[in-house]
C-alpha cells in the first residue's frame, strides 16, 4: 500500500510473518476448536482487501482513524487464522476524498492489484462516484459511509453498507426524542453535498410526524473555512439549531457558532460529525455545555460499556476520553470508525458462508452477504446488535444521543433497532450479477 502493496496498512511482511507463525504452530500444536490454520487452506495466498482511504482531502481525519481501526481488526482476524484459512492483506489507495479519484482507485483495485473486494469508503459523494466502477468490474464494494445512497437502491448490486446505519434510519430513530426534549421549531445547517442532502431531505418529514417543523435549511460548502456569514440566515424564532458539518474546519464552525450567539442561543442538537476528531474541551467550545449530539458509537467510555466494547477500544488504541492512548490531542472519529471493524467481520462471515476461494466466487459472495439477516452484539459487533436487510444492502442498529456535561459526552438516550426501520425502496437482489 504505497499507494501500493509495499506500504500496505497491515504490511505484506506482517501477513507473511503471521502466516508463517501459523504454519509453524500447526506442526507441533493442537488447534483450538474452530481455529483454521493457514496451512489447512486450499490456497495460502492472501485474501486481498482494497481499502479506498481518505488519506488526504476533507476526510483525512476519518481516513487516518479508519486505517487504525482496520489494522486492529485485521490483526485479530489474522491471529485467529484469517478468512477461510488464508491471511488477510489490506492494500490502501488514497482517493483524496474525491469522487473522480475514487472511481480511479476502484479501477486500480480491480485491474492492477486484483483485490478480492473493495472496502472502507466514508464520504458519500466518493461512494456515489465510485459505485459505477465497482459494478462494472463486478467487484464487491463494502462501504463504511452513512448516507442513504446504498439503501436507496440507486447504486448497484455490488455495493453494500453492512457495518454502519444510514442517515434516514438515524434521523427517523432520533426525531421523537428531539421533538419531545429539545424543541419544535428547527433550523438545519448541513454540508452542501450528498451526505448533507440526506439530512435536508429526511429530517423534515421525520420531525413533522412528531409535531415539529424545520423552519429553515442552510447549506454550507464542505470546504468552507469561515461560517459567520451564514449565521444571520438563522430565523430568530429558532428553538433548535440542528447542525451537521464535516471536514477540517469543524472546530472553526463550532467556535464561530458560539461567538455568534454568546450565552443567548437556541438549543443545539448536532451530529457528532461537527465535532469528530475535535477535542470537546478546546478553548471556545464552552458554550456547547448542555447541548446534545448524535453518536454512532460513544467517544467517551460509558459506565455500562460491554466487555466487547472495552476490548474493541483497547484494540484500536483509544482511551476513556476517545483519544489515542498516550496522546490526548489525537481525538478519534469514534462515532464512525467502529463501522470498519464490524464491516470486516461481515466480509469474513460472508466469505466463510460462501466458501469464497477467489474472484470467480464474487457472485457467490454477493449472494451470501444478501442472505445475512442479523449480527449479535459481541467482539465482532461491539457497537451493538443489528439487523441486515439483504434487499437494500443496509444494516440497522442503535443510535446514541449524548449530552455535553462537564467537558464529556454522556449517553442519555439509546434508540431501539425498531425505531430506525423503514420500508425498502427497492430490491438489489432482482438485479443480475
Amino acid at each position: 500500500m504505497t499507494t501500493s502493496k509495499a506500504s500496505s496498512l497491515i504490511g505484506t511482511r506482517l501477513n507473511r510473518r503471521t502466516a508463517l507463525k501459523g504454519l509453524a504452530a500447526s506442526a507441533g500444536l493442537v488447534a483450538a476448536p474452530g481455529f483454521v490454520r493457514y496451512s489447512q487452506a486450499q490456497s495460502s495466498a492472501p485474501i486481498k482487501i482494497g481499502f479506498q482511504s481518505h488519506r488526504t482531502g476533507i476526510g483525512a481525519a476519518y481516513g487516518r482513524w479508519y486505517e487504525k481501526t482496520t489494522a486492529a481488526a485485521v490483526k485479530l482476524i489474522n491471529d485467529a487464522g484469517g478468512i477461510n484459512g488464508r491471511p488477510v492483506e489490506v492494500i490502501i489507495e488514497d482517493d483524496g476524498t474525491d469522487p473522480g479519484r475514487g472511481a480511479e482507485v476502484i479501477g486500480k483495485f480491480a485491474t492492477q492489484h486484483k483485490v478480492d473486494v473493495a472496502y472502507g469508503t466514508l464520504f458519500s459523494h466518493v461512494v456515489i462516484g465510485s459505485a459505477p466502477a465497482a459494478g462494472e468490474a463486478k467487484l464487491p464494494y463494502f462501504v463504511v459511509s452513512e448516507g442513504h445512497h446504498v439503501a436507496s437502491t440507486k447504486l448497484n448490486r455490488y455495493v453494500f453498507q453492512p457495518g454502519i446505519t444510514d442517515v434516514k434510519s438515524q434521523i427517523q430513530a432520533m426525531a421523537p426524542w428531539i421533538a419531545g426534549n429539545v424543541g419544535k421549531k428547527v433550523t438545519q445547517i448541513f454540508p452542501d453535498f450528498a451526505f448533507g442532502y440526506d439530512h435536508r431531505d429526511y429530517l423534515p418529514p421525520a420531525l413533522k410526524a412528531q409535531g415539529a417543523d424545520v423552519i429553515a435549511q442552510i447549506a454550507i460548502p464542505p470546504t468552507e473555512s469561515s461560517f459567520t456569514k451564514y449565521f444571520p440566515q438563522i430565523p430568530a424564532d429558532t428553538e433548535v439549531l440542528y447542525h451537521v458539518m464535516v471536514g477540517p474546519a469543524v472546530l472553526t464552525f463550532v467556535k464561530e457558532l458560539g461567538e455568534f450567539y454568546g450565552s443567548n442561543r437556541p438549543q443545539l442538537f448536532g451530529f457528532i460529525d461537527s465535532l469528530e476528531a475535535v477535542d470537546i474541551n478546546s478553548p471556545g467550545l464552552e458554550f456547547l455545555d448542555g447541548s446534545h449530539f448524535w453518536e454512532g458509537s460513544p467517544r467517551y467510555a460509558q459506565e455500562n460499556d460491554s466487555e466487547a466494547q472495552k476490548a474493541y477500544r483497547a484494540a484500536v488504541g483509544i482511551d476513556e476520553n476517545g483519544a489515542a492512548v498516550g496522546d490526548p490531542k489525537d481525538v478519534s472519529t469514534a462515532a464512525h470508525m467502529f463501522g470498519c471493524w464490524e464491516t470486516l467481520y461481515v466480509i469474513k462471515k460472508a466469505m466463510e458462508d460462501s466458501g469464497y476461494k477467489g474472484p470467480e466466487d464474487r457472485a457467490k459472495l454477493v449472494e451470501a452477504t444478501e442472505a445475512l439477516t442479523a449480527f449479535a452484539e459481541g467482539p465482532e459487533h461491539p457497537q451493538g446488535d443489528k439487523v441486515f436487510n439483504g434487499k437494500i444492502h443496509q444494516v440497522f442498529g442503535h443510535q446514541n444521543i449524548s449530552k455535553v456535561e462537564g467537558g464529556k459526552l454522556k449517553v442519555v438516550h439509546r434508540t431501539t433497532i425498531e425505531d430506525g426501520l423503514y420500508e425498502p425502496e427497492g430490491d438489489y437482489t432482482t438485479q443480475p450479477l
